[in-house]
């Protein structure tokens, strides 16, 4: 039985726009219910938010192109101005209902201007008839504009006198959007992120035809299983899904599993996704580039990349200050004498290393260090004399502020302040070589 009725609409239209919009059901439901029938007015000004990937763009252009209504969509990263903004609406009112694109240029200064070529084009169009839907994509934008940009457009209905709805779409709450002076309030409307098993439903509409539908369902999860936890974006989980797919099918290409051995297949991709693991949301790497080095098993950091896993850019001194706060935060202080001076003497072996001393230091995490202790070891592994001056401690500054190192306690301690190295092993290896 189908979810999404409404009398103004043709059944076939509403059974093909849920098809298209799977999992997001209330939300069109909700928006039907507002916008009525095609010449009924509908509500001045819906304001919908929702975290990045949360299908706001794609339902509200899919739920316009499908029911075929009057509309203008306009990006407002594209068009940061005002001008260029109100320029481009008219530019796609024109050609709302011929369908053809508009080449004669529109001039459009200011706000008053915009009401009358407005009113103009809605009545040359044909368009008093029915709503007009206006949506205004990452309106968090229309904040840098003019004061008065944003309160007229969510009045826009009562200025022109005409059937317009805006619709505006963003990733940030209402309340920052408010003008201090007040404005026209409008519907707020929330679009929530996708569970795993709504990803899980929507990346498996995706199924190569070559394969069945539960064998690309049996990939999805497992790819979900990895990385939910790190990653919820459609679009970056569809593109790793597409990316990795070839590797998962590689046993039963082969023939040496079918289609129900989830755990060869399994044993088969787990190294790969680690990987993928590396190059998350970065895109240190092309697609092509990641296939090739799948197919040669060759490792990512074996790559160029631009992330800060294999390119560092670092003042000279900051590099050695992080290589000796990495030292300092793993290797006992009863080790500095042993490692850092050339004359340090006999050591004793059977009670060098205590018990608790034989685990791995980097099981049990990064040991805080004092200010001090950071200098010796960088006058250590630094080959010429390094004066301890205003800019190596600004440099230690910066690394803090860049999150590579972190302050422990108090700044205000008699003893000095004390920090951790918070980068990991193979982070020091990059910067080390």
């Amino acid at each position: 039985m189908p979810s999404l009725e409404h009398p103004a609409y043709p059944a076939a239209d509403l059974l093909r726009l849920e098809s298209l919009v799977p999992c997001r059901e209330s939300q069109v439901s909700m928006l039907l219910s507002l916008f009525g029938e095609r010449q009924q007015f509908s509500f001045p000004s819906i304001f919908i938010y929702g975290h990045t990937s949360s299908g706001k763009t794609y339902v509200m252009k899919t739920l316009l192109t499908t029911l075929q209504l009057p509309h203008v969509f306009v990006n407002c990263v594209e068009y940061f101005t005002s001008r260029l903004l109100l320029e481009e609406i008219l530019i796609q009112l024109q050609s709302c209902s011929s369908g053809t694109e508009q080449t004669s240029p529109v001039h459009c200064d200011t706000l008053n201007d915009f009401v009358r070529l407005f009113k103009q084009a809605v009545a040359s169009q044909e368009l008093e008839g029915q709503t007009l839907y206006i949506v205004l994509d990452r309106a968090e934008q229309l904040r840098e504009m003019e004061a008065n940009i944003l309160p007229a457009f969510l009045r826009l209905q009562e200025l022109t006198d005409r059937n317009v709805t805006v619709i505006l779409l963003s990733e940030i709450v209402w309340e920052l959007f408010r003008p201090n002076i007040g404005c026209f309030e409008p519907f707020t409307m929330y679009f929530p992120d996708y569970s795993i098993g709504h990803l899980q439903k929507i990346l498996s509409q995706n199924h190569p035809p070559e394969y069945s539908a539960d064998f690309y369902a049996a990939y999805i999860n497992i790819l979900l299983g990895v990385f939910y936890m790190v990653c919820r974006d459609l679009k970056e989980l569809r593109h790793l899904a597409a990316l990795n797919f070839a590797k998962y099918c590689e046993p039963v290409v082969r023939g040496e599993a079918n289609e129900r051995d989830t755990r060869k297949l399994w044993k088969n991709i787990e190294p790969h996704l680690k990987k993928a693991m590396q190059t998350v949301y970065l895109r240190e790497i092309s697609s092509s580039q990641w296939e090739r080095l799948q197919h040669d098993g060759g490792e990512p950091g074996q790559l160029k990349g631009l992330s800060a896993h294999t390119h560092v850019e670092l003042p000279y001194y900051s590099k050695f200050l992080l290589i000796a706060a990495y030292l300092a935060s793993y290797n006992p202080v009863r080790t500095d004498k042993r490692f850092f001076l050339k004359h340090h003497g006999k050591i004793r072996k059977t009670n060098f290393m205590k018990k608790h001393e034989k685990t791995s230091n980097h099981l049990l995490g990064p040991k805080p260090f004092p200010l001090d202790r950071l200098l010796a070891i960088l006058y250590s592994i630094v080959d010429n004399r390094v004066a301890p001056t205003a800019n190596i401690f600004s440099q230690i500054t910066s690394l803090v502020t860049l999150q590579l190192l972190s302050m422990v306690g108090q700044n205000d301690q008699l003893d000095g302040p004390r920090y951790k190295c918070t980068v990991s092993l193979d982070f020091i290896r990059a910067i080390a070589r």
